[in-house]
């Protein structure tokens, strides 16, 4: 795209500028590396000593940091919203180009809305709809009776199963699964052998959402899986059959969630952690990563579990001597009784 000068950007963005107002702005990179022409970022004061090299045209910061800052700068009292506005003027995503591609197998019965792209290769099976200027990618699959709401965008080689309802302005990443079954089977003592549950309900997904690659979500047995307005999930989430996730919550990569849980709003969950099935998450909770959650939070806050990172020998031995919790408390009772 063409340069952006610092005074229109911050008219734009309705943000105070300092310095000379004709600077141009042709991009956006990380303060340590950002070279003349391009737009860099302060997001936290700890990181201002980086001012005195860098080599931007321009820097975005809070007003209690400008007075370090050589160059030209933005106000903002949030940097990192303030990147995310500027990227977007920057992005280079193609644009869909509002065709139905020769190749794509569209049912005579699927009903499809005004300036729908559908890519190379995608099927669209019987009863789907595709409402207007939703974009289906190339290799993707959209079952019977699915719906795809306005101006949602399917990204190449994404499967959606029948039956699943996905709303406005959401974005599904290559390689996510939508609507596959749910992991539900009983054991049938009268022949030996497990004997699977049917999934017969499915997976309602809200308005802008947006699902990374390689995400699963599961369609329900007893109930729909629900995924609220506003969720955000990185890539390789698994959500479980029937869990409920609220409006504006954000997952992080290859977090895995059991079946029939209850997931709050406005939660912020970390990367690789596990989830038990049939508990509830309160609203604004906030987990760590690589944490194991083991029954219901009924209250907002921060939480852990885990051990913390240590030397080998040195966890090797309180591993041992966390096995043997039990029995330290067990005594320390006694003492304390006598």
């Amino acid at each position: 795209m063409d340069a952006l000068k610092l005074e229109d950007l911050a008219q734009q963005l309705d943000l105070e500028y300092r310095g000379d107002a004709s600077v141009e702005i042709f991009g956006i990179a990380k303060l340590s590396e950002a070279k003349p022409g391009e737009l860099a970022f302060l997001f936290n004061s700890s990181y201002k000593s980086q001012l005195a090299d860098c080599q931007a045209s321009a820097v975005v910061l809070r007003e209690a940091d400008a007075s370090a800052c050589l160059q030209p700068v933005l106000i903002s009292d949030q940097p990192r919203l303030t990147w995310a506005k500027v990227a977007a003027l920057f992005d280079q995503t193609p644009k869909p180009n509002l065709k139905l591609h020769e190749s794509a197998e569209i049912s005579a019965t699927a009903t499809l809305g005004s300036d729908v792209t559908v890519g190379p290769n995608a099927t669209i099976a019987a009863g789907a709809r595709l409402d207007k200027g939703s974009v289906i990618g190339a290799g993707c699959f959209v079952g019977e009776n699915s719906q795809i709401g306005e101006d949602t965008r399917i990204e190449p080689n994404v499967t959606i199963y029948h039956g699943v309802t996905i709303g406005k302005q959401c974005r599904i990443h290559s390689g996510a699964v939508i609507g596959a079954d749910g992991f539900g089977f009983e054991f049938d003592k009268s022949v030996g052998k497990l004997i699977k549950i049917p999934q017969i309900y499915s997976v309602v997904i809200g308005d802008d959402v947006e699902i990374g690659a390689g995400t699963t979500i599961d369609r329900g047995a007893l109930n729909d899986t629900v995924i609220g307005n506003g969720v955000k999930l990185d890539n390789q989430v698994q959500v479980g059959h029937g869990t409920l996730i609220g409006d504006n919550t954000a997952i992080s990569g290859c977090t895995a969630i059991a079946g029939s849980t209850s997931i709050g709003r406005y939660c912020l969950i970390g990367g690789a952690v596990g989830i038990v099935d049939n508990i509830t998450i309160a609203d604004q909770v906030e987990i760590t990563a690589m944490s194991l959650v083991s029954r219901s939070i009924k209250e907002s806050g921060r939480y852990s579990s885990g051990t913390g990172l240590l030397p080998g020998k040195q966890w090797k031995r309180s591993i041992v001597g966390f096995s043997k919790l039990d029995e330290i408390l067990k005594r320390l009772r006694r003492l304390e009784s006598k």
